[in-house]
């Protein structure tokens, strides 16, 4: 890749990546824009996919919300994320958890590690 391009992005990364993996439950507080005012809303659920690198990494996160699965994806380092905190670790051995969109209940879980 272009040298300028390297450096332009290694500006662009925030300095403070909090740690989480593929299965962890996350509390993600994003940026809301509503005219000209500005909040934060949190929105938790458990981590589907890491995907990308550099300033163009991704993650995607699913809830479920009044019996609807809700998925969500934002780039790691953009500013309209403000904070991603860790709830649960979860213990799963795939690097994308497609398979939790057609499973409902219990059997939508991910077991958790336990410290």
């Amino acid at each position: 890749m272009n040298e300028v391009i390297k450096k332009l992005e290694e500006e662009q990364l925030k300095k403070e990546v909090p740690s989480f993996r593929v299965g962890d439950t996350v509390r993600v507080h994003g940026r809301i824009k509503e005219g000209n005012r500005e909040r934060i809303q949190v929105f938790e659920g458990i981590v589907m996919k890491r995907q990308g690198g550099g300033a163009r990494e991704t993650f995607t996160v699913r809830k479920v919300s009044g019996g609807i699965g809700v998925e969500k994806t934002w780039p790691l380092h953009s500013p309209n994320v403000a904070d991603i905190v860790v709830v649960r670790q979860g213990k799963v051995r795939r690097a994308k958890l497609n398979y939790l969109r057609e499973r409902t209940g219990k059997r939508a879980k991910v077991r958790e590690i336990i410290k």
